[in-house]
């Protein structure tokens, strides 16, 4: 079972969700069943992320919002099977990432070498004004780029958020 069932579940059998530093804090109108709370501790790591705002001012559960809302979009406004309109969520879902994590450097030294401006060889601003820029050489975007991917990846896969097309 995920974190996000496991989150799901204890809601709908009543128990309320908390996050205060390191722990959980649950309130309930009864006692949760003990299998529910061994499954709070088993995921527990995975649930404080799911309800933990980020740098980016949202939490896993906005993120698992966003990208179900953009599923949801594809498949019945768009007419696309399940799996494509997850797979579209999730592009989606990246660019987003990418958007509200944005890597900022000063200019006059590529953010990829760390080499200078030189000759025919100029720097470049990427990004957009409102977040910043970072300077690299048109060769060292690929690099770069595919970097900053891997980590948008790795970033929305904490929140049980994955491509679908390729992923097990």
């Amino acid at each position: 079972m995920s974190a996000v069932h496991t989150l799901k579940c204890a809601r709908a059998s009543g128990v309320r969700i908390g996050v205060d530093g390191d722990a959980l804090t649950l309130e309930a109108d009864a006692v949760p069943p003990p299998a529910m709370l061994e499954l709070l501790a088993r995921h527990k790591a995975q649930v404080i992320a799911l309800l933990t705002r980020g740098g980016d001012g949202w939490s896993g559960e906005d993120w698992r919002a966003f990208f179900e809302e953009r599923a949801d979009i594809s498949e019945f406004d768009g007419g696309l099977p399940r799996d494509q309109a997850e797979a579209r969520a999730f592009a989606f879902c990246l660019a987003e990432w990418l958007n509200r994590n944005p890597v900022r450097s000063p200019p006059g030294r590529c953010f990829g070498c760390g080499e200078t401006e030189h000759g025919q060889v100029p720097l470049l601003p990427f990004g957009i004004d409102t977040t910043g820029h970072t300077w690299l050489h048109s060769r060292c975007w690929p690099a770069w780029h595919a970097g900053r991917k891997a980590e948008a990846v790795a970033a929305l896969a904490t929140f049980e958020i994955h491509d679908t097309r390729t992923s097990p």
